[in-house]
């Protein structure tokens, strides 16, 4: 079926009598309800489980390639390919599925904050509470955008189509397919909400720079005097919780691109962890989950209907969707300067590498390709407990790209503009995971508002022996035991054992990188094995 049919096709579906465009939140409540798909809390927020699929499928994403896509993936384990027959013969059984549903959703609105670069986007979904997640998440229309607004981009969710793999050509019954060509996501065979979120933000990783943006993955915020700062980390490094700052306002929690102009948000809404959530550790958070918010996988009390934070059996992925507007200190709309500070955030469950340090050009580039963190519970299928692992720019499972290519940019972008860059450990500390513990956080939100206030710039520095990475000797309101790890470790000779350990697999992984001048890769951990 040819490309000009297949688009006919999904009009037609659209012009259905069982399609429900533009619902209100109010609404899309009271259709959650009705079909039973959801629960109201205490607060009024809607909570919903995704049974199965509690986190991320990576091994059943796949991008299409095409003439168009073919010269410009980065091929591999993490961009799968899949030929253009295979998924369109998928897209038209799906189509032909969601014909028979009793109702569908559709949310139009907007992926990107600047009205200069912003991409027009269509979400279909299966489930009403996916509707409303997606336009919790996305950028909504307003009045003068209705007549304009056309698609550029279309995401089709069906989560209870399950696929074939010996027919379909999937890796399982689950599916994430993107096809730059037809301007199209395909998505099935999963109910967890977040593909919904992350496939948008491949495809602004894969459109952005050809417009010379920098697509990031990062959360943002601003001081009072107006400087900007980035945090980067994958999923529970803390991004979300430590952008969402009293004293500064929040631009995004989770994806932005960086223009000639500045910094703007890609999103409308916040995807944040709330495992262990509390009001009185992170008051925004708590705060914005009520009427119009989305609970994912957390557990009610079965009378009360109060969310229970703390429990994990459903999974260690809980998660809470919620507008932008939900949270009283926000940036309107999503737009900023250029950054003043760059904070890298890993989660090392190793506890070896300090819990900031200052970074050099050369450095930030490394560490900027590393990527490396421990991949946390939950966040993926099949993961249980913390895993090292290095991402190319904090979030390689959504990058097209080469990882150098962004950065290339983000290189460039720092000279520009020179913008300062930290490295923050918020894993743990005294000890490896299982036997050390997880970084106060009042220490990393010390250490970062030293950062951003400059308190950093001059403070006498101690070079890490085996990281090469340049400690700050004392930070306010941080014990100076606590900044050079091995000080806090029981056995320091085991610590020893533990940092050349990780120096060695940053070397070992940074071998891929061979395109990276001398001076970059001279940046990375001092010790040699």
């Amino acid at each position: 079926m040819s490309a000009i049919n297949q688009m006919s096709e999904l009009n037609q579906l659209l012009a259905e009598e069982h399609v429900q465009h533009q619902l209100s939140v109010p609404q899309l409540v009271k259709k959650i309800l009705s079909r039973n798909e959801g629960t109201l809390t205490d607060q009024g927020a809607i909570q919903a489980t995704t049974g199965a699929y509690t986190g991320r499928s990576p091994k059943d994403k796949f991008i299409v390639k095409d003439e168009d896509s073919e010269s410009k993936v980065d091929w591999g384990n993490i961009n799968q390919s899949i030929d253009e027959d295979t998924f369109v013969n998928l897209y038209h059984k799906v189509l032909e599925y969601l014909k028979d549903r009793n109702e569908l959703f559709v949310f139009k609105g907007y992926a990107g904050a600047d009205k200069k670069y912003r991409l027009p986007i269509q979400v279909i979904n299966e489930f009403a509470w996916h509707n409303l997640f997606s336009r919790q998440m996305f950028i909504p229309l307003d009045e003068e955008d209705k007549q304009e607004h056309e698609a550029e981009f279309t995401v089709v969710s069906a989560p209870t189509f399950k696929a074939e793999p010996e027919i379909d050509g999937t890796n399982s019954e689950a599916f994430i397919m993107v096809s730059f060509k037809h301007r199209i996501v395909l998505i099935g065979g999963t109910e967890y909400a977040g593909e919904i979120k992350k496939s948008i933000f491949s495809v602004m990783n894969y459109l952005l720079p050809q417009k010379n943006i920098l697509p990031m993955h990062c959360s943002a915020n601003v001081g009072p005097e107006g400087d900007v700062a980035l945090f980067f980390g994958l999923s529970g490094t803390g991004k979300t919780t430590l952008s969402a700052d009293p004293g500064r306002r929040l631009i995004g929690d989770d994806e932005h691109a960086w223009s000639n102009h500045g910094v703007f948000n890609i999103e409308g809404g916040c995807y944040a962890k709330c495992i262990n959530l509390s009001k009185e550790k992170e008051p925004q958070i708590f705060d914005a989950i009520h009427f119009g918010s989305v609970l994912e996988n957390v557990v009610l009390d079965e009378s009360s209907h109060v969310p229970d934070y703390n429990d994990t059996s459903l999974t260690e992925n809980t998660r809470a969707a919620y507008p932008l507007e939900h949270i009283q200190n926000i940036v309107q709309p999503s737009i900023a300067g250029h950054p003043n500070t760059i904070i890298f955030l890993t989660a090392d469950a190793t506890g070896v590498l300090p819990p900031i340090s200052k970074l050099t050009k050369e450095q930030a580039m490394y560490h900027f390709l590393s990527g490396y963190t421990s991949k946390l519970a939950g966040t993926e299928r099949g993961v249980t407990s913390p895993q090292a692992t290095f991402s190319a720019c904090f979030g390689s499972p959504f990058l097209p790209l080469a990882p150098s290519a962004y950065a290339e940019m983000l290189g460039e972008k720092i000279d520009q503009f020179n913008s300062e860059v930290y490295l923050v450990n918020t894993g743990w500390t005294g000890g490896a995971y299982g036997e050390g513990e997880r970084m106060n956080l009042s220490y990393t939100r010390a250490m970062i508002h030293a950062a951003l206030e400059g308190e950093l710039n001059s403070v006498e520095t101690y070079q890490d022996p085996v990281f090469g990475l340049n400690i700050p000797a004392h930070c306010p309101g941080v014990p100076s035991e606590v900044l050079i790890p091995r000080k806090t470790w029981k056995d320091p000779e085991q610590y020893d054992l533990k940092a050349k350990e990780l120096a060695e697999k940053f070397h070992s992984n940074f071998k891929k990188f061979t395109k990276a001048s001398s001076e970059i890769k001279q940046a990375g951990p001092v010790y040699q094995g």
